[in-house]
């Protein structure tokens, strides 16, 4: 099958997993990561997402998955061992038009996810198209080898630097010919040598007065 590649904005949508197992915590903390509102339905669930309902940063109902559980959801997750539940999960949520995926069941998923190497704003996702997850793993582990945390710092200097170039009114199609000479002009190996007085140097030679790696990398994170 040829999968529709996308990447899903899910700030403050209501996701709903169904199962407190390892799985659906596992599931429960890339939504929340990702700024989702995450519901809980499970008769059981591990201590983390006890932990997590008490702190307020999930909804838990600790029953059993009802239809109406998908009111108002954005996607729902299906993450229990149960075969007649899942077919059910699948099939509300094709009735209601709901985005569904249930794991490690391909067949009965309208979205799957895949392996994912993150690195601050910089997301690569490897994905077999279900056909073989023990390889999208292996692939996963080879680049996140590749591509290091300086990728993730990188970003959220060029991101700064954009936000600042936005404020001070210049014309976005002038921002890719500059992007273009920090990036050929070696400022990534820069970060991940962390050799601030040489990435200094190169922002104002290349963008002028009032480019500092420590203010914009602050600024940023503020």
């Amino acid at each position: 099958m040829k999968y529709y590649p996308v990447n899903l904005d899910i700030r403050n949508r209501r996701c709903l997993v169904v199962g407190g197992g390892s799985v659906g915590t596992r599931k429960v903390m890339t939504l929340l990561d990702c700024g989702a509102m995450v519901t809980v339905v499970s008769p059981t669930a591990t201590e983390q997402l006890l932990k997590l309902a008490r702190h307020k940063s999930i909804t838990l109902k600790e029953r059993h998955y009802q239809t109406t559980d998908l009111t108002g959801a954005f996607l729902v997750i299906g993450a229990t061992d149960n075969e007649k539940l899942n077919w059910r999960i699948h099939a509300d949520a094709e009735r209601l038009g709901r985005l569904c995926n249930i794991a490690d069941r391909p067949e009965i998923c309208n979205f799957i996810l895949p392996s994912v190497v993150n690195r601050g704003d910089m997301i690569i996702a490897i994905s077999t198209s279900g056909a073989s997850p023990a390889f999208a793993k292996k692939m996963r582990e080879d680049l996140e080898n590749e591509f290091g945390k300086e990728y993730g710092e990188f970003l959220q200097l060029m991101g700064a630097i954009r936000k600042k170039l936005l404020i001070k009114n210049h014309a976005p199609e002038s921002h890719k010919a500059l992007f273009e000479k920090l990036i050929n002009r070696g400022l990534l190996e820069m970060v991940r040598d962390g050799n601030k007085e040489d990435i200094d140097h190169l922002l104002h030679r290349v963008l002028g007065r009032g480019y500092v790696f420590e203010a914009l990398m602050e600024k940023k994170q503020g």
